[in-house]
């Protein structure tokens, strides 16, 4: 065996902490996102509706985000644990917790706040 098909004894180590920042990062998000239409509770009709729509559209892509942060979640765990995977494997690691921010960020400037 090459050094490089070898088998990485410190594989899950990227991932394993990538996935205990990203699983409570992402329910903290969805937390506040799903508290978010409470900001428009006294808000006349016009704001109100602008608020809704835009709420909808916002919310069906932080939903689409998540799925972004599973799949690179699941790339980080899913690549061989091989020493010539390792910097692909921490690459996804660190992407995963960014792409939960960067959901959260996209979802608050799609809503049209009050």
């Amino acid at each position: 065996m090459t050094p490089d098909t070898a088998r990485h004894p410190r594989a899950f180590v990227a991932p394993l902490v990538a996935t205990l920042l990203t699983l409570p990062m992402a329910a903290v998000a969805f937390f506040f996102v799903g508290l978010s239409p409470m900001a428009c509770d006294s808000c006349g009709d016009a704001a109100g509706d602008r608020f809704d729509a835009s709420y909808d559209v916002a919310f069906a892509a932080f939903g689409f985000g998540l799925l972004v942060v599973l799949a690179v979640l699941l790339a980080a765990w899913a690549l061989p644990w091989q020493r010539r995977y390792a910097a692909a494997r921490v690459w996804f690691a660190v992407a995963a917790p960014a792409a939960v921010v960067l959901d959260f960020v996209v979802f608050n400037g799609l809503v049209e706040w009050p």
